[in-house]
């Protein structure tokens, strides 16, 4: 345990030198207030992941507190789902994946509302994220209702696709799970088509209730919301991470 401990001091400490006064001006939507500015200031050089160090073995060790299991959640948006899985199971460890800075002001602005200790935070691309992640080192990936990139000729932007599935695959652990929810339907048709064509994942929906129906202790996100008021309802799949005897 005390070996751990030290780990996790050293780690902490070499990211807080490496983001004091690194993240401004980073894809901005509104300006920060005041307050948020100096929230982004003071606590998020706490929790920032600073990939030009090497990660631990365990991933367990970016955190200040004691964690069990590790979860990713790619593109978090408002961070609600972060916040709320984050509050809820204080004996997992989180890490939020997102570009926008008016997403990373909302979630540090929860974290020190609510005192969280249990969660990390990364600002920008989620491929860079995943390949710095030690091989079979997640306990489960999110992403939910990701930008569609409804025109056809966008598709190609979506994150959905053969390379990134494969760093979603190599980053988790056999037998775990990645989940994926939208409500635009050829997002999550274009989803179930490269995710069955790819030998790391397996499909595990039995009917259509499975993919109808949200997890176990769904939060709901502002986006679903969104989808709710414009008459569009969400997709919930859930694809297994085979072990690697079978890829």
């Amino acid at each position: 345990m005390a070996g751990v401990i030290s780990g996790q001091f050293v780690f902490m400490r070499t990211m807080v030198d490496h983001y004091k006064g690194s993240f401004f001006g980073r894809r901005a939507g509104k300006p920060a207030s005041p307050r948020q500015s100096q929230l982004l200031q003071d606590i998020l050089p706490h929790m920032a992941l600073d990939l030009k160090q090497s990660p631990p073995e365990n991933l367990a060790e970016l955190f200040p507190v004691p964690v069990k299991s590790v979860c990713l959640e790619i593109g978090f948006g408002g961070s609600e789902h972060l916040i709320h899985r984050a509050r809820e199971n204080p004996e997992i460890g989180f890490i939020g994946c997102e570009p926008f800075s008016s997403g990373i002001v909302k979630a540090v602005s929860s974290i020190e509302e609510y005192g969280i200790k249990n969660i990390r935070l990364y600002d920008d691309d989620a491929g860079k994220l995943l390949d710095w992640l030690p091989k079979a080192s997640l306990d489960m990936a999110y992403q939910l209702y990701p930008d569609p990139w409804p025109k056809k000729k966008h598709w190609k932007r979506r994150f959905v696709n053969q390379i990134n599935l494969s760093r979603i695959g190599r980053a988790l652990k056999p037998e775990c799970e990645y989940r994926f929810a939208s409500d635009i339907d050829t997002y999550v048709d274009w989803t179930l088509s490269h995710c069955r064509k790819h030998p790391a994942f397996e499909w595990g929906a039995e009917c259509a209730t499975d993919w109808r129906t949200p997890w176990e202790n769904w939060p709901g996100t502002r986006y679903e919301r969104k989808a709710h008021r414009e008459g569009r309802v969400g997709r919930y799949l859930t694809f297994l991470r085979v072990s690697e005897t079978e890829t």
